[in-house]
């Protein structure tokens, strides 16, 4: 909850129902005996006791996590974890044995979330973001360019055929190109999806238009792109990795591998070969 910012967005993390994480935080705060959030209805905001608190807890959440990764390399075992938001993620996972093989004496682990996973605290050990990292602690490299442009399903129906947009609800709308779409065609968004994969299943089906990155759109037969990439959306592309750990041999070979699959198909994550 201190992380999300509210019921509603733990819930959907950690599966535990609104009214369980209510009581669980009264309770917390009985033991503590002070207020660790102010509540409001735009959400949950730490009160300083709360701040203390969180930082504790991330403190030995930390310790745990380094506790596992050396508990993984007694058995002779480095796992290799790797975030990035649903279609990076699925891309990736596509193209799995570029990046991975079973010759590797390490694991791969994707950690697919559409905010961003902190590699600070070691919860990853790469990320692929759309912005370069400003934490000094994390460094950046510069892999790419995202285009984003507006597709159709193949048949003009239902809602395509009356111009109207798929939008995404949820976490997923908060992805700068969900807010796009609220912003310039939320009078004409009829259906939602509260995922990514659903979104492009409504619009293949004939639901309505929505926006996707190019990679996902040219790269799938059963959609068209309708107009020129938007310009506004386009975004770069990093990888990212905490500088203590991005020359540990594993983690600089994932990241050399990955570097080099981006570098491969930088004309569709361009924009560069459209599907009409």
């Amino acid at each position: 909850m201190a992380r999300l910012g509210g019921l509603s967005a733990a819930t959907e993390t950690t599966g535990v129902s609104a009214a369980t994480l209510g009581r669980r935080v009264t309770a917390l705060e009985k033991q503590v005996g002070e207020p660790l959030f102010h509540r409001s209805q735009t959400g949950y905001r730490l009160t300083q006791a709360g701040e203390d608190l969180l930082a504790r807890a991330e403190d030995v959440e930390a310790a745990m996590t380094a506790l596992k990764r050396w508990k993984e390399g007694a058995i002779g075992q480095r796992v290799v974890r790797l975030s990035a938001g649903s279609w990076t993620s699925a891309f990736v996972a596509g193209h799995v044995g570029q990046i991975w093989t079973v010759e590797d004496r390490f694991g791969l682990e994707l950690v697919t979330a559409n905010q961003k996973v902190d590699i600070g605290r070691r919860n990853a050990d790469l990320g692929i973001r759309n912005q370069r990292p400003t934490e000094q602690w994390l460094a950046g490299r510069l892999i790419g360019t995202v285009a984003y442009a507006i597709y159709s399903g193949l048949n003009l129906i239902n809602g395509i055929k009356a111009g109207y947009f798929v939008g995404v609800a949820g976490e997923g709308g908060q992805t700068h190109s969900a807010r796009w779409i609220q912003a310039r065609h939320g009078d004409r968004i009829a259906v939602r999806g509260n995922d990514a994969m659903s979104v492009r299943e409504l619009v293949v089906n004939g639901a309505g238009l929505s926006v996707f990155p190019c990679f996902v759109g040219d790269s799938d037969k059963r959609l068209v792109r309708v107009a020129p990439p938007i310009a506004e959306l386009e975004t770069d592309q990093w990888l990212v990795s905490h500088h203590d750990e991005r020359h540990e041999p594993s983690v600089r070979l994932v990241s050399d591998r990955i570097a080099a699959l981006m570098r491969e198909y930088a004309p569709l994550f361009r924009g560069e070969t459209p599907n009409y």
